[in-house]
Formats: C-alpha cells, sequence, structure tokens
C-alpha cells in the first residue's frame, strides 16, 4: 500500500512538472504559431511584419527561456548549468559630456546603457547557444515530456465517448500517461547539460578573461603593497634610524665635555634601536610572519587565534604542509575574517577549522557576530576572493542577518 502511495505521488509530481517543461518549452514555438496565425487572418502584406516580428520575438524570448531551464534542472536535480554570459564592462562619462560604453559615445548615460546591453548579447556567443537550444527543445524535451499530458487528454476524450474502441484507446491513455509520468520529465537534464553547458571556446574565453582580470588585480595589489611597505619604512624604522644617528652624533661630541648627558642620548638611542627592531619586526610579520615559514599554517593559525581578542577554536585533522603561497593566502584570509569578525560583527567566539577533501584544502571560519558580511567592491572580502581566485579557489559566504556567519574557502590542491 505504502508504495503504491509513493507511486501515484510521483506520478502526479511528475505529471505537473512536465506540464511546466512542456509550457516552457513551447514558448518560442508559440510566437512563430502566433506570427503565422497573424499572417493568415490578415493576409496580404503582413506577413513581413509578422515573420520580423517572430524573430524579435524569438531572440528575446531565447534567453530568457534558457534561464528558466537552468533554474528547473537547478531546482528539480541539483544539477548547476554555468550560464556563461559576457559580463558589460563599465559605462564611463567623459570630459566631454559624452558617455562611454566601449562601443560608442552616446548623449545620456540610459542610452549608453541600453545600446552597450544589446551590443553585449549580440555580440555573445552565449546569445547564439540559447537560439540554438531554443529551437532543439520543442523537438527534444518538449516532444517527451509532451507524453504524459498527451495521454491524458487521450484518456478524457476515450473515456467520454461511449464506443467500446474508444474507451479502450482511454484506458490505454490512462495507462501510458501514470506509467510516464514520473520518468517524461527528467529527460530535462541531459539535455540541458548537453546544449546549454558553455562550449571549449567560451570556457577558455571565460578562463582567458578571468585571468586578465587577476593578472590586473595581482598588478595593483603588489603596487599597493610596495607602497605600503615603503610607506611604513620611511615613516617609522627609516625615521627612527635617521633620529638614532644624529643622537649618536651628538654624544659622541659630548663625550668630553659633558658625559652625563651623552649617556642620556645613549640610552635614548638604545631604546629607539629596540623599537626599530621592533617594528621591523612586525614589517616583516605582516609581509610573511615567521611562524607560517617554520611551522606552517595549522600552527600559523594557531598562533593567530591566541592573540586574537576572539575565544577562537582551532582544529584540523592532519597536519600537512602546503605550497607557501597558498599557505600565505589561506593565513592572511583567516585573519582577515578574524578582523571582520572583531571590527564590524562584534563577535565573542570563533571556530575555525582546517581539513583537506579529495579536491584540496579546505578553511571554514564561523563566528557568533550580528551576520550581515558580503562581498563588495573594494572591500576585505572582496580582496580575499581575488587572493583565492589566483589559485582557482573560492569563497562562500553564509552570513543572514543576525548571524551566524559561516566562511569557507576552498583551495584545490595536488601537493595533498
Amino acid at each position: 500500500m505504502r508504495q503504491l502511495v509513493s507511486w501515484v505521488a510521483s506520478a502526479c509530481v511528475g505529471f505537473v512538472r512536465a506540464c511546466v517543461v512542456v509550457a516552457v518549452s513551447m514558448l518560442v514555438p508559440a510566437v512563430w504559431a502566433a506570427a503565422v496565425a497573424l499572417g493568415i487572418w490578415w493576409g496580404g502584406g503582413t506577413w513581413i511584419p509578422a515573420i520580423f516580428w517572430a524573430c524579435f520575438g524569438t531572440f528575446a524570448l531565447s534567453r530568457q527561456v534558457c534561464r528558466m531551464f537552468r533554474h528547473l534542472v537547478a531546482k528539480w536535480t541539483g544539477t548547476v548549468i554555468p550560464a556563461g554570459y559576457r559580463q558589460a564592462g563599465p559605462v564611463a562619462r567623459m570630459s566631454t559630456g559624452y558617455w562611454w560604453n566601449g562601443f560608442s559615445y552616446t548623449r545620456s548615460s540610459k542610452r549608453a546603457h541600453e545600446e552597450q546591453r544589446w551590443r553585449t548579447r549580440w555580440s555573445d556567443p552565449a546569445s547564439w547557444r540559447d537560439l540554438r537550444f531554443a529551437g532543439i527543445a520543442p523537438i527534444t524535451v518538449g516532444l517527451i515530456t509532451a507524453i504524459p499530458p498527451a495521454a491524458v487528454v487521450a484518456a478524457v476524450l476515450g473515456l467520454s465517448q461511449s464506443a467500446l474502441p474508444a474507451r479502450l484507446a482511454g484506458v490505454l491513455g490512462l495507462i501510458v500517461a501514470v506509467a510516464s509520468a514520473p520518468y517524461a520529465w527528467r529527460s530535462i537534464e541531459p539535455v540541458a547539460v548537453r546544449f546549454l553547458r558553455a562550449s571549449s571556446a567560451m570556457a577558455l574565453a571565460d578562463r582567458v578573461d578571468e585571468l586578465t582580470a587577476q593578472r590586473a588585480d595581482t598588478t595593483v595589489a603588489q603596487a599597493a603593497e610596495i607602497r605600503r611597505i615603503e610607506r611604513d619604512l620611511h615613516d617609522g624604522a627609516q625615521a627612527r634610524l635617521v633620529s638614532l644617528g644624529l643622537s649618536l652624533a651628538t654624544a659622541e661630541k659630548l663625550m668630553e665635555t659633558d658625559p652625563d648627558q651623552a649617556r642620556a642620548l645613549l640610552r635614548q638611542a638604545r631604546a629607539g634601536a629596540a623599537t626599530s627592531l621592533t617594528e621591523l619586526r612586525e614589517l616583516v610579520k605582516g609581509i610573511n610572519p615567521p611562524v607560517l615559514s617554520e611551522r606552517g599554517l595549522i600552527d600559523a593559525v594557531r598562533a593567530l587565534a591566541l592573540d586574537s581578542p576572539l575565544e577562537a577554536a582551532v582544529s584540523a585533522d592532519v597536519q600537512l604542509r602546503l605550497d607557501p603561497p597558498i599557505e600565505s593566502a589561506l593565513y592572511f584570509g583567516v585573519a582577515e575574517l578574524l578582523t571582520n569578525a572583531v571590527k564590524h560583527a562584534h563577535a565573542t567566539r570563533a571556530r575555525i577549522s582546517i581539513a583537506r577533501d579529495d579536491t584540496g584544502i579546505v578553511v571554514d571560519v564561523e563566528d557568533n557576530g550580528r551576520g550581515g558580511a558580503g562581498v563588495r567592491a573594494g572591500g576585505g572580502l572582496a580582496g580575499l576572493h581575488r587572493r583565492l581566485a589566483v589559485f582557482d579557489g573560492t569563497l562562500e559566504i553564509t552570513s543572514p542577518a543576525g548571524g551566524p556567519t559561516h566562511v569557507k574557502m576552498v583551495v584545490p590542491c595536488e601537493s595533498l
């Protein structure tokens, strides 16, 4: 009895899903059917504008149809199909008052964005992929998923007749509908994955764009880091060393005439040298912490947790050593997250987990703060995302309002 109820529930769910897929896949054919009907109804010279509007409607609907298919596949099967659409660049206002959108100059920002959107979409290979899928879907997924609804229609028509052959056809249609409903909609996944995923050329182009952006970010970050080091040296250790040299020169002159003053200057010089040494150590620690180089990522994170004002617990499944650039990226990522937890989330506790799986290293950081964290342009998390992207790493943030905040950093690493 339980299996029967489960089968009926599966058939009902499958029938509804099949109807949804049929409706979505037939949107573009419906546009052409309407155009043909309009041409037949009015006749004469209306065929050309009818066909024009049918072509325009197909181009406009194709992307929406593909988005709905991706949404249905992700919701029903859990398979995520990346869209792979080109992103429009920034629109800038020139000193002449005109707006530049990457293609042409316009007089208004609205016109610049509209033209940029259509030009980007027209030149995007993904748009032609969507058009192809909009033509393929009705004769593949559409026909398969139309079996349960068509069988139900045949069953209703057949059973409403009094003739025995019609009733037998109606019973057969009902059997076909019940038997095919749990399975017909499943054809959406292989067809969508096959025809909606990015081609090798598109994936290569996206990868080139991503690497170009990463190179630019790395160049900017390196320049900013060099300026920071130069500024810290100029304002800190360098100034103190110059003062130290002047104090020693003055003490040398006063050694015979005023020994007490000379000794006082020497004491000040010694204190200044100690302070300079401390500042240099802090500067080196900011570039590459010695504990990270000497003892590895896990011990460095534990030392970082001990220095943090949070009540931080660190757990690790095994001791591991990674390539120095990866260890540095993950270490400063944890430091950034702990700083954000104290400064912005007002957290009191944090939990750090370092583990590895089949693909690489996984670092989880969770705090009990007020939440609301997100990647914002120019923010610390955006910088962390760029730092991990250099190693094909990912950053996943779950931070609802009110907390808690959970951040997961994953970096592929073959050396594991």
